[in-house]
Formats: structure tokens, C-alpha cells, sequence
């Protein structure tokens, strides 16, 4: 009796756990599919686009450290740049570590939008 019952269990286990390799292949297949174009595809845009950045960056441009720190580019020297962080004030970073180059017309030095910055006699 035991060994019919022993069978009857492993028989059923069979049929619930049917279930076609293709279709387990296919949705692996979409979830590599999905992970590549929700993570890898952005994180190559971003990163070339950073190298794109750190091989443009010129004298005078203001520019943002990857830490925060603003500065004007002063000297490049290889992969190394001076940035002007106050008058007479200067420090040496990597180049990787720029972030971001600061447009003057939508962001002034002062850090402020151009367009959000208040006039006080105006309130």
C-alpha cells in the first residue's frame, strides 16, 4: 500500500512539473533582454558621454567635480586639470573626476537658474 501511494505522489509530481524548455528558454531570454535594455544600454550612454565631456573640457570652462566643488579650468595637463575654485585659489584634480560642465546661461557662478533668481525691490 505504502509503495502505490509512493508512486501515485511521484506521478503527480511529473505532470505538475511539465512544462516546456522552450518556453523556460524564452523567458530567460526576455529577462536578459530586459536587464540589457533597462541597465546596461543607459549605463554605456552615461558613460560615454562622461568621456565625452572630460576630452572637451577646455581653458576657461566652468566645470563641477564629481565631490561638488566648482571651479574654472585653468591649466590642463594631461589627465591632470587646475581648477580655480576662488580667487588666487587653485587645486589640481583628475580629469575623471569632472562631472559636469556648468553652462553659463542657464546656470550663472553665483549657482542660481538665470531664470529663477528674484530681484528683492521686486517683491
Amino acid at each position: 500500500m505504502l509503495t502505490s501511494f509512493v508512486s501515485l505522489l511521484s506521478a503527480d509530481t511529473q505532470q505538475k512539473s511539465g512544462g516546456s524548455f522552450a518556453v523556460t528558454l524564452l523567458f530567460m531570454a526576455a529577462i536578459g533582454g530586459a536587464m540589457y535594455f533597462l541597465m546596461i544600454r543607459p549605463q554605456r550612454r552615461r558613460l560615454k558621454e562622461t568621456q565625452s565631456l572630460q576630452r572637451e573640457i577646455a581653458q576657461g570652462d566652468e566645470v563641477i567635480t564629481n565631490s561638488g566643488m566648482y571651479g574654472f579650468v585653468n591649466a590642463l595637463d594631461g589627465d591632470t586639470v587646475w581648477l580655480e575654485i576662488a580667487e588666487g585659489t587653485e587645486i589640481r584634480v583628475a580629469r575623471n573626476s569632472l562631472l559636469r560642465r556648468i553652462n553659463p546661461t542657464l546656470e550663472p557662478a553665483g549657482g542660481e537658474p538665470a531664470d529663477e533668481a528674484k530681484d528683492p525691490e521686486a517683491q
